[in-house]
């Protein structure tokens, strides 16, 4: 049996968990997954590179269709752009902000600013180009 009073693997459990620590923090913000904003953190999600935003809604059939597309555009283009996803009954003063009058509805930012704009199920090919565009 190892003794815990050995220096080496004290050294080694500290630098375990500082590298776990690290994770966490790193893990708070997803990398390669799609976000899901809220008002209060949506301005700053958009505000730098390019985002992906898909305005849709737990209802709405064309949505749950696109619901994989838009998983895979999201580590497809993790650390080049930000995919996330507003529920329009959740945040109702988003969707009327950015006129959203039908779900889903993509909005494709950059530095803050729509830059395109898809409405309806229109597949994975069309929503990659189009983000692969605004790069």
């Amino acid at each position: 049996m190892v003794s815990n009073s050995d220096p080496e693997l004290e050294r080694i459990r500290q630098q375990k968990l500082a590298q776990m620590r690290s994770k966490q923090t790193a893990d708070a913000t997803p990398k390669g997954g799609v976000l899901h904003l809220r008002e209060s953190d949506f301005g700053k999600t958009i505000s730098q590179g390019v985002t992906l935003v898909d305005f849709s809604a737990e209802w709405c059939g064309p949505c749950k269709m696109m619901a994989p597309a838009v998983e895979k555009l999201a580590q497809e283009f993790a650390g080049q752009a930000k995919v996330a996803k507003v529920d329009v009954d959740q945040d109702i003063a988003l969707a009327m902000r950015y006129q959203v009058q039908g779900v889903p509805t993509f909005i494709i930012f950059k530095d803050g600013q729509p830059v395109r704009r898809i409405v309806g199920g229109v597949g994975y090919q069309a929503l990659k180009a189009a983000l692969a565009q605004a790069l």
